[in-house]
């Protein structure tokens, strides 16, 4: 069956605003600006509240998970705002091509704008899986080498400031210099050969911001689903709550995800001898985002910060829990990031989940009860979100896991002494 719907063209590259829905705040930020320098002229959405989940959900059914219930809903909210020309406004979307409902997501966002009368708004797919073609929107070499970059960089800066913000001496001084850095990074163009020097000249100004340590911080994880994991929208300002609760957040990077999704065609081929031409393409790409996440690694290494742990290490630690050929969702790397936290002596982690998410369901919450029986000083709670959930009801879930976290503290310190 043919479907007739608008391609983004080469002439609305010059004429035509790309909207972006905000995943990750600073690796999307940094996207933007990569994208920005290819010409393209885009803009990552940062409209949020409760109408705009409201909205999702009248043009899209409940059944569908979460994010795409936000996504789209942010999507109709900002193109019903008047802001955008509608004529001169395009879409951008990820599609990773794997058994989750998000890479549908694409034909749900048009059908819900030929609902609303807006079916002349070009959806454009971003994915390395050939899904989708626009003639107007090239993932070339270059720009792929640009993009993941930007995100290498965004992770080694969300890293850093996680670390630092919880004990900076004046307020403000972590985000301030996240902003410094993006200016002089879009004005490097993202450039991948400098990238070593640069990282390192990163962590030496992050170690610079004044700090007082407290070795009183509680130290969380957050781990899930990869959209509420990150998203404000999604996830109610998690990051922030938990600092407010005088917690330090610990979070994977997005590289680390990137990594997960190359290794599925590798793992595919190894186990069921198929897909040959595909298996030497991913992984030619998995190489190059396990380069990229070593690079960090290399430039945390000698201060007085801790790094992602490098991606076969943490893919071997989880062979006892869960095979490698569960790549669903966030598939095995979501049980592996949750060992990985347990091994750094980050027991205390948040699972953050879609309601309704089966593959999160699986290697996340189904995932606890082992953990908790290997591991017994894992401090580990599922919170799912959907527009049902009382935000109260999510933060009071996660102070009675600080409460555990807190007792288990003062119980060590009492048998130290």
């Amino acid at each position: 069956m043919e479907y007739n719907y608008p391609k983004f063209t080469p002439e609305m590259k010059k004429t035509h605003t790309i909207l972006i829905p905000n995943m990750a705040i600073t690796q999307f930020r940094l996207l933007e600006y990569a994208l920005r320098y290819d010409g393209y002229k885009c803009e990552i959405l940062g409209n949020c509240g409760s109408a705009v989940a409201q909205l999702g959900l009248k043009y899209v059914h409940n059944d569908t998970c979460y994010p795409a219930l936000l996504v789209i809903g942010q999507f109709l909210d900002a193109l019903n705002s008047g802001k955008y020309d509608l004529e001169h406004t395009a879409l951008l979307i990820t599609q990773t091509g794997g058994g989750c409902r998000a890479s549908n997501y694409i034909h749900l966002i048009r059908k819900a704008l030929k609902k609303c009368g807006m079916e002349q708004v070009p959806v454009i797919s971003l994915n390395l899986a050939s899904l989708e073609k626009n003639p107007g929107f090239h993932l070339t070499p270059a720009l792929l080498a640009e993009l993941i970059t930007a995100v290498c960089y965004a992770d080694l800066l969300m890293l850093l400031a996680n670390q630092v913000r919880p004990y900076e001496n004046n307020k403000g001084d972590t985000d301030k210099l996240i902003d410094v850095w993006t200016d002089k990074l879009t004005e490097l163009n993202f450039s991948y050969t400098a990238f070593d020097k640069t990282a390192v000249q990163i962590v030496k100004e992050f170690s610079e911001v004044p700090f007082t340590p407290d070795p009183d911080k509680i130290k969380v994880g957050v781990v899930g689903e990869i959209y509420i994991k990150y998203s404000p929208l999604g996830n109610n300002d998690l990051h922030k709550f938990l600092e407010s609760e005088g917690c330090e957040v610990y979070c994977p990077g997005l590289i680390d995800f990137l990594i997960f999704m190359g290794d599925h065609h590798v793992v595919e081929t190894e186990l069921y001898h198929v897909k040959y031409k595909k298996y030497i393409a991913s992984k030619a790409v998995k190489g190059f985002f396990k380069m990229m996440q070593n690079k960090i690694i290399k430039a945390v290494g000698p201060s007085r910060f801790f790094g992602p742990t490098p991606f076969e290490e943490a893919k071997k630690d989880v062979e006892p829990f869960i095979s490698p050929a569960n790549k669903m969702g966030e598939g095995w790397l979501l049980t592996a990031e949750m060992i990985d936290m347990i091994n750094m002596g980050i027991n205390n982690i948040v699972c953050a989940q879609p309601f309704g998410c089966l593959p999160n369901h699986i290697i996340g919450k189904g995932m606890i009860r082992k953990l908790r029986e290997t591991y017994p000083q894992s401090n580990i709670v599922p919170i799912d979100y959907d527009p049902g959930a009382t935000r109260v009801n999510q933060e009071n879930r996660i102070k009675l896991m600080l409460s555990t976290a807190r007792q288990q503290m003062n119980e060590k310190k009492a048998a130290d002494q």
